[in-house]
C-alpha cells in the first residue's frame, strides 16, 4: 500500500515510473519502468504495461490487457478485458524491430471493447467505440461506432455511451440517455453541440 495510490502485493511496478494519486494497480500486473499513468486509474487482474507508455487520467484497463510500448491512452479511455494492442505491423521472432515501433493513439474517452484488436500505427478519436472482437486496422473518427472484422463504421455513439439517433433534417442527432446533440459537420466529423469539448466535462450519470 503507498500512500497515493494502490499495488496488490502480488504486482511488480519496476522503477522509474510515475504514478498518479488515486490509481490501483490489482493482482499480477506489472508496470515497467519509465512509464507514466495517471490519477484515479484502475488495471485490472494480469494488466501489463510497457517501458515508456503513456496513460492519462482515469483510465480504466479490464483484465488481461497490455500495453505496448508505441502506446498511448488518454484521459477516460476505457480498455475492456482481454483487448490487444499491437506495436510492430511486421513482427518476426528472428528479427528485432525495436526500432520499429509504431505510435498508436487511443484519444479521451474512448472505449475498445473486449476481445477487439488495435492494429499498431492507427488513432482511435475522441469519445469512439470499438465493439466487442473488433479488429482496428485504420484510424477511427471522433464519436464513431466501429465493428467487425476488419473494423468498419456503423453509426456514432455520444460522449455517455448510448448509440446516437438517425439525424433528423437539420442533421441533428441526439443521445437519448443525455438528451444532448450531436451534427456530422462534414462525412464522419461529428461535433456536440452542448458542450465545449476542450473543456473538462461534467461525470456523466447513467
Amino acid at each position: 500500500m503507498n500512500k497515493s495510490y494502490t499495488v496488490h502485493p502480488s504486482a511488480y511496478v519496476d522503477e522509474p515510473s510515475e504514478i498518479g494519486l488515486g490509481t490501483m494497480i490489482w493482482h499480477f500486473s506489472h508496470v515497467m519502468k519509465n512509464a507514466r499513468i495517471g490519477r484515479n486509474c484502475i488495471l485490472g487482474q494480469n494488466v501489463h504495461i510497457a517501458n515508456d507508455v503513456v496513460i492519462g487520467d482515469n483510465v480504466k484497463i479490464q483484465n488481461n490487457v497490455s500495453v505496448f510500448t508505441g502506446v498511448e491512452l488518454e484521459d477516460d479511455v476505457f480498455c475492456g478485458p482481454s483487448s490487444v494492442f499491437t506495436n510492430v505491423t511486421n513482427p518476426r521472432s528472428q528479427i528485432v524491430r525495436r526500432d520499429k515501433y509504431e505510435r498508436t493513439l487511443v484519444k479521451r474517452g474512448a472505449s475498445i471493447g473486449a476481445n477487439a484488436t488495435v492494429v499498431c500505427g492507427v488513432t482511435v478519436g475522441m469519445y469512439a467505440f470499438v465493439g466487442a472482437g473488433a479488429v482496428v486496422t485504420e484510424d477511427v473518427l471522433d464519436y464513431a461506432l466501429v465493428v467487425g472484422v476488419p473494423a468498419r463504421p456503423v453509426g456514432f455513439m455520444g460522449r455517455h455511451g448510448y448509440r446516437l439517433s438517425a439525424p433528423d433534417s437539420a442533421g441533428i442527432m441526439i443521445c437519448p440517455a443525455s438528451g444532448w446533440r450531436y451534427r456530422e459537420e462534414e462525412p464522419g466529423c461529428v461535433r456536440c453541440l452542448d458542450w465545449d469539448e476542450g473543456a473538462k466535462l461534467p461525470e456523466a450519470q447513467g
